[in-house]
């Protein structure tokens, strides 16, 4: 996400997001050039457009943006005007009636407060990029695949601004922004789409701008005009983005038969999806501006270590990236190419660097992959392990967290956990509201915690194995977020499984995940709770009684094994000899072996 600010910034937006990433010439048509370039016109999007008078894929013209996205007006405003000045307004007048909201002049004016100190936003710029194994086989699939990852794209995307708008959105007025509520009819969105990365040699890079507006209406009766609240926004970025990922995952295999499998892009750090059975070597070919990247990332990860005494924490690293992203960035390529001439090139490159086979058998290898990743991968999420993965990794992750954490880590887990099968409607918020009810204690006034007693009640041997796993300073924090979440795991797979062993009814205690901390319990504190559990539900309990139920099922067996023997007819011995062996003697009585119900 990017904000869109007067001067500089809508500039680059109507000169280079709109059409393309290309370079405009001042003065020339947008539709011209958007044609020249090989991209589609742009399309209005959200629930928003019926208060401007627009439509859901409507084409956005030259002058609309203008207005609307570069001055905060009625897209419709030089209609407005003329009727309101045909009316006997004064222009000042006729200008002010098209402004949705306070006009942006208002920030330059020295009788607002610190205002002029500021510049006003515009518009945010949402970008929605899926994974790079969907690039490839769209760049270098049949058409009818081209046409099936777009409209995956799109509805991906488009249900994703609709959680924004509907789940996120907030206006704000008064000053400082004290009031705020959710906006009255959505977001209004433009949508511009781009295929090519930035790369010196083109690539394929299938993705979408979407420019958010601020301006939207009250929850009032009078629809009054105002500003979107940005950090409410800001604040669910990654948790939209994960929802985007999810839904794109499940459009994908529902219409193409694909699954998804996690790819570790650097170690310890978070994997990505991808699409299972694609050449792993083809994205390094589509993926040129990475290493660009990477190359220069020592350079600047070495004079960070040099100035600061100590190596780079996750949001300096993250820093550091985006500045070698900013110093590695090539120039706008001249060269404007149709989508049509794009992938013809794109596919010899691919044909020349890896052979004809890799590329032609790109579908069929993923269908033949997703076949075998959904025959060892099973779709069932148990909400339980789900809350206590979650909280785990955002604990080791961040410590302190909100709810839209748990929300975007809960998202993620989904899509490792399904990869690529639809999940249930709710289901994100549903682990998220386990975690919070179960797991969590406030940590400040807006942040929280992982309850550890919840996690593992009283001063078990737990804790002193998770504790050292969570201090692990020389781990990178995702892997010990990883090791920390499995070690839970392992827990709650212990408790149940003796829970399930055990003969004795026994208390729903805390550290059982199905359990809610709104039941009443039977302890009176939860070390109580927690010593009568690790007395009963112990691993080595767990281990006794499986012994004890292997050696009664051998016993058993030999007991069955007996008992056929006796009843098998034998040929009646002579009488001068002996009986032969393992026959029943005369004036015994064989006693068949019998099973008890609980252990057959």
């Amino acid at each position: 996400m990017s904000e869109v600010r007067p001067g500089n910034g809508s500039r680059y937006l109507f000169r280079g997001v709109m059409v393309g990433d290309g370079q405009r010439p001042a003065g020339k048509p947008l539709r011209a050039t958007q044609d020249e370039a090989g991209v589609p016109p742009g399309v209005w999007k959200g629930r928003g457009l019926a208060a401007v008078g627009l439509k859901d894929g409507d084409v956005v013209t030259e002058r609309q943006a203008e207005l609307l996205l570069g001055e905060g007006r009625h897209p419709d405003a030089d209609r407005i005007e003329r009727e309101l000045l045909a009316q006997g307004k004064s222009p000042a007048q006729a200008r002010r009636a098209t402004v949705l909201g306070r006009p942006i002049e208002h920030n330059r004016s020295p009788k607002t407060d610190k205002a002029k100190e500021r510049t006003p936003w515009l518009g945010l710029d949402l970008v929605f990029r899926p994974p790079p194994t969907a690039h490839i086989a769209w760049a270098l699939g049949d058409d009818k695949t081209r046409l099936v990852l777009e409209l995956c794209q799109n509805i991906a995307r488009d249900k994703t601004l609709a959680w924004l708008g509907d789940e996120v959105a907030e206006i704000r007025w008064k000053g400082g922004g004290k009031r705020r509520a959710r906006v009255k009819d959505g977001l209004i969105v433009a949508v511009f789409r781009h295929y090519e990365s930035r790369a010196a040699e083109s690539k394929p890079l299938l993705h979408d701008h979407a420019v958010v507006t601020v301006r939207v209406r009250r929850p009032d009766d009078k629809g009054t005009w105002g500003n979107l609240s940005a950090d409410s926004l800001m604040a669910h970025i990654v948790a939209a983005d994960t929802l985007y990922i999810l839904y794109f995952m499940e459009e994908v295999s529902a219409r193409l038969g694909w699954a998804w499998e996690p790819r570790e892009v650097t170690p310890g750090r978070r994997p990505v999806m991808e699409i299972a059975g694609i050449d792993q070597r083809l994205i390094g070919w589509q993926s040129t501006r990475r290493q660009q990247i990477e190359d220069a990332l020592p350079v600047l990860t070495a004079k960070y270590q040099e100035r600061q005494g100590h190596p780079p924490g996750e949001r300096a690293a993250y820093a550091l990236a985006c500045q070698a992203a900013d110093q590695t960035r090539p120039p706008k390529r001249k060269e404007l190419l149709s989508l049509t001439e794009l992938r013809k090139r794109w596919r010899d490159s691919a044909i020349r660097a890896y052979g004809a086979d890799v590329v032609d058998r790109l579908a069929e290898r993923a269908r033949a992959a997703a076949v075998a990743v959904w025959a060892r991968v099973r779709p069932v999420v148990d909400i339980a392990l789900a809350a206590v993965d979650v909280v785990a990794v955002v604990y080791v992750m961040r410590g302190a967290f909100k709810r839209h954490h748990l929300l975007a880590e809960a998202r993620r887990y989904l899509s490792y956990v399904l990869r690529g099968r639809p999940h249930q409607a709710g289901l994100d918020e549903q682990i998220v509201q386990t975690v919070v009810d179960d797991y969590t204690r406030p940590a400040s006034r807006r942040m929280m915690t992982a309850d550890l007693r919840a996690l593992y009640p009283g001063d078990t041997e737990d804790q002193a194995v998770l504790r050292p796993l969570t201090r692990k300073r020389s781990a990178p924090q995702h892997e010990r977020a990883r090791i920390t979440a499995g070690a839970l795991a392992t827990r709650v797979h212990a408790v149940r499984r003796a829970e399930r062993l055990s003969s004795r009814t026994r208390p729903r205690a805390v550290a059982v995940p199905a359990a809610s901390r709104s039941r009443p319990r039977p302890f009176h504190s939860d070390r109580e709770a927690g010593r009568v559990l690790e007395q009963e539900t112990g691993v080595d309990t767990v281990e006794q009684t499986r012994r004890t139920l292997e050696a009664a099922a051998a016993k058993l067996q030999d007991g069955i094994r007996e008992r056929s023997v006796a009843h098998v007819p034998r040929p009646q011995p002579a009488p001068a000899t002996a009986p032969p062996p393992h026959t029943q003697q005369p004036g015994t009585q064989h006693t068949p072996c019998r099973t008890t119900g609980g252990v057959a």
